[in-house]
């Protein structure tokens, strides 16, 4: 693992790694240190689904008040180094504030506030934020929840996440959802900007208790921590009334203000519903609502939230090539009364748009430039599937051996990829669905409330494509050969840079050697009533 202190290093380092490895993808976890296992969650899944691993370990004074903890915020660069090297970190960026900023005097969150560097006993800069060219989220996000009493503080963040994106130019960058809305100001930014990076949220790291991990718990005594619990209780409860059917904030809220009432020692600052992308505050949930709460426990600020989600369940079933997900999602849709979506039909639609108007599959540049200007209908109806592009019914013509040998090559195009994960996100907003894929549980739908890896050994996959082979006359090749294809496409598919083959951390697996069709289904059946109840 390397460790840079310098812009300069960092450019050096990623340069010569992306002329070695054409289409690198580069993961980046930023911090400001003082890891946990909730930052070491991010950095596994960056581990997992990047070639490099980069985590930023950077103090930004920028975002703390002249009368936050700044000066006090733990730091121990080495406990993270090391931390980063035990799991499989590439490189570390751990600059000091003169690199990132120069020794530029700079007005910070409207205030002048001396001695902010990275080492508080090592007073060499005074960061103002004035004389740096600035981002400016939408005031709407900025002035609410946490903004209300920090004022300046997501200015600081745009400011510090905008330029590490800038230096670094990661394939993804990972956030962890407690700071909910920093992450929904990131993820405005980069849409904003059109910034190519795809920022991804990770699961909420929680202690035992259900108190969530955070930096500044190092500042809590024991009691102290047992008494932050209560901000998880009072979630839940907001989570449980919204469960029983009433979808309004004053109903979640009430339910969430009495629970941390009855803990006097937690001084609760804010409790609010909105919307998790806007931020704007809700009446009723109608789809999804952001709960957060912040609260001082002694002199420590926490925060906290949950996803109120008011739709039906999500099935997302993932798996190798060959395990029978096709036939065993169909079939689970139907027995649950979920609509099936099928994924591979949309990759069809677009293959045959191309080959309709000529444009040649080779040509990535050509095809981002169709599809950017296309618009696909999907019929979500068990009783009559249909799908139109651009207003064109294509549920038969998509059937063709035509686009059926060419819909492998089309699914490679990152351009084609990054378009129907947002049409499938759309079609799933409202839940209702089961859907497969190979990515479809770990990118499309990380919130699934089921989430199967439906898998079977290289043998009995190869057996059981022989025995179709047999049956079409086309069994010309021998076992050992199909053996030899499907463990040389499960690497290709494990390991290529375009949504790559992963089990979900949440995923129930399901071997299929020894089960029928019929076992698969009930298997799954009785997963989601277990989970999920009878009806949906």
């Amino acid at each position: 693992m390397r460790l840079f202190t310098t812009i300069a290093a960092l450019r050096c380092y990623l340069n010569l790694q992306k002329s070695a490895v054409p289409d690198l993808t580069v993961g980046l976890v930023p911090t400001m240190g003082a890891l946990h296992s909730g930052h070491l969650s991010l950095i596994q899944r960056a581990r997992q689904e990047n070639a490099i691993a980069l985590v930023s370990i950077f103090v930004n004074p920028l975002q703390f008040g002249p009368t936050e903890d700044f000066q006090d915020y733990p730091r121990n660069l080495e406990r993270d180094r090391l931390l980063c090297e035990q799991a499989g970190v590439d490189a570390v960026f751990a600059p000091p504030a003169t690199e990132m900023f120069g020794n530029q005097k700079v007005d910070s969150l409207g205030d002048s506030f001396a001695s902010r560097t990275e080492t508080p006993k090592t007073a060499q800069t005074q960061i103002h934020l004035s004389s740096l060219t600035q981002v400016v989220p939408p005031p709407a996000m900025t002035s609410v929840l946490c903004g209300k009493s920090r004022p300046g503080h997501f200015q600081g963040v745009a400011a510090i996440v905008t330029k590490l994106l800038s230096l670094v130019q990661p394939t993804k960058a990972y956030f962890g959802q407690k700071d909910a809305q920093q992450l929904a100001i990131i993820r405005k930014l980069a849409v904003d900007f059109n910034l190519p990076v795809e920022i991804v949220a990770c699961p909420i790291a929680r202690e035992e208790s259900g108190l969530a991990m955070s930096s500044r718990n190092q500042y809590l005594t024991t009691e102290q921590k047992q008494q932050a619990c209560v901000l998880y209780r009072a979630l839940q409860q907001a989570s449980k009334t919204f469960a029983s059917g009433d979808r309004t904030s004053t109903a979640a809220l009430a339910a969430a203000r009495a629970e941390v009432a009855a803990e006097p020692a937690v001084k609760l600052e804010y409790a609010e519903l909105v919307d998790p992308d806007t931020l704007m505050p809700l009446q009723v949930v109608e789809t999804a609502g952001l709960l957060a709460v912040a609260a001082r426990v002694g002199s420590t600020r926490l925060i906290d939230n949950i996803i109120l989600r008011n739709r039906r369940p999500i099935v997302a079933i993932d798996g190798p090539a060959g395990a029978g997900k096709s036939t065993v999602t169909r079939q689970v849709a139907t027995t649950l009364s979920l609509f099936y979506l099928d994924t591979g039909a949309m990759y069809r639609a677009l293959t045959w748009l191309a080959l309709k108007t000529d444009t040649p599959i080779s040509d990535e540049c050509a095809i981002a430039e169709l599809i950017s200007c296309s618009y696909l209908e999907y019929n979500l109806d068990p009783g009559s599937l249909r799908l139109k592009i651009n207003g064109e019914d294509v549920t038969e013509a998509i059937r063709s051996l035509e686009v059926t040998s060419r819909v492998s090559e089309m699914a490679a195009i990152r351009a084609v990829r990054e378009f129907l994960v947002e049409e499938q996100r759309r079609c799933g907003k409202s839940g209702g669905i089961v859907a497969e894929g190979r990515d479809i549980g770990t990118n499309v739908f990380p919130d699934a409330e089921l989430k199967i890896f439906l898998t079977a050994s290289v043998q009995e996959r190869a057996r059981r494509r022989l025995l179709q082979l047999k049956e079409t006359d086309r069994a010309s090749i021998s076992l050992a050969q199909l053996e030899q294809d499907i463990a040389l496409r499960d690497e290709k598919d494990s390991t290529r840079k375009i949504a790559p083959l992963l089990q979900a951390a949440d995923a129930v697996e399901i071997q299929t050697d020894n089960l029928t069709v019929d076992e698969a289904i009930d298997r799954i059946v009785g997963l989601y009533q277990e989970r999920i109840g009878p009806k949906s």
